[in-house]
C-alpha cells in the first residue's frame, strides 16, 4: 500500500513524467521476463543510474509479473518463432555457446518471447504513459485542486500540520 501512496505521491509532484514513464517501462521488462535473468540485472543497473522513479518501477515490475503469468502461452509462442526463425539459426548457435547466454536462458521460448515483446512495446508504452501522466496532470488533478473539499480542507489547519509532515501536496 506505501508502494502505491508513493506512485500516487509522484504522479501528483512535480517529477519529469518522462522519469515515471521510464521507470513502468522498466518495470515492463522486469516483469514480463523471468525475475532471476542476467538482462534484469542490467535493467535494475540501469535504474539505479538513470533518473528513474523507483516506486513506478517497483510497482510496475509487480504488475506486469502477474501479466506476465497469463500472457505466459503468447509470449512462448513469439519465443518460439523467434527461436526458430531460419536466418538467425546461426546466430542462436553462436550465442548458445556463449555461458552469458546460457545464463540468461535466452533459448527458452518463454524467456525469449517476453523480452521480445517488452522490448518492442517499451518505446510506444513510453510515448504513451508520458502522454498519459500529462493529461491526468492537467485534467484530473486540476479538476480535484479546485473542488471545494479540497480547497476547504487545505485551508484546515489539520492539513497544515500534515502537509508539513508529509510533504504531499494535493
Amino acid at each position: 500500500m506505501r508502494l502505491i501512496l508513493k506512485l500516487i505521491k509522484a504522479l501528483n509532484s512535480e517529477t519529469d513524467p518522462a522519469q515515471i514513464s521510464l521507470g513502468l517501462c522498466f518495470g515492463l521488462i522486469a516483469g514480463l521476463t523471468p525475475i532471476l535473468s542476467l538482462h534484469n540485472l542490467i535493467v535494475l543497473f540501469l535504474v539505479l543510474v538513470l533518473r528513474v522513479n523507483v516506486s513506478a518501477f517497483i510497482s510496475a515490475t509487480l504488475l506486469f509479473s502477474g501479466v506476465a503469468w497469463a500472457l505466459d502461452p503468447f509470449l512462448s509462442r513469439i519465443g518460439l518463432a523467434v527461436l526458430q526463425y531460419g536466418a538467425l539459426e546461426g546466430l542462436w548457435t553462436t550465442l548458445y555457446n556463449m555461458t552469458a547466454f546460457r545464463l540468461d536462458r535466452f533459448n527458452n521460448s518463454i524467456v525469449m518471447g517476453s523480452l521480445v515483446a517488452s522490448l518492442a512495446l517499451f518505446a510506444p508504452l513510453f510515448f504513451l504513459f508520458t502522454a498519459l501522466i500529462r493529461q491526468y496532470r492537467e485534467r484530473v488533478l486540476g479538476w480535484i485542486k479546485r473542488l471545494k473539499i479540497v480547497q476547504t480542507m487545505k485551508a484546515s489547519r489539520i492539513y497544515g500540520i500534515y502537509d508539513s509532515l508529509t510533504g504531499w501536496d494535493l
